[in-house]
């Protein structure tokens, strides 16, 4: 299949294949006479692979390794382990962060009425301050 057509199979954007492509997440494409990228199920499958890696919101050079230790299968997966147990740390970490930008925002709605004018709103005077 062409670029456009895996494009669409995937859901991915041909910039993002692209960008995978040059970033060395998906082998290198056979190319068609006319130089087209032409893609098989494998390449369906490698690029399924990465979308599924960044909805877990890994990083690409997290990817990259990934991908290195799946072509390696006889390996030991602790590399792997370890890898996805930095990626909990970080998620546990914005969470703990989220947690505090809402209590942030929570804290900053109740300092403002609705029906007031804007020299009395609370919400611009905590931004202000």
């Amino acid at each position: 299949m062409k670029i456009g057509e895996l494009s669409k199979t995937s859901g991915c954007s041909v910039q993002t294949i692209r960008y995978y492509e040059k970033e060395g997440l998906l082998s290198d494409p056979d190319r068609s006479e006319g130089n087209f990228r032409l893609y098989s199920n494998k390449a369906l499958k490698e690029l399924e692979f990465v979308k599924h890696c960044r909805s877990l919101d890994i990083p690409l050079n997290d990817i990259k390794r990934l991908i290195e230790l799946k072509n390696k299968p006889e390996e030991s997966c602790s590399s792997v382990n370890a890898l996805i147990d930095q990626q909990l740390e970080l998620v546990n970490q914005r969470m703990k962060e989220l947690k505090a930008l809402k209590a942030e925002l929570q804290q900053m709605a109740s300092t403002c009425g609705s029906g007031g004018t804007i020299e009395a709103c609370g919400i611009i005077k905590s931004l202000d301050s």
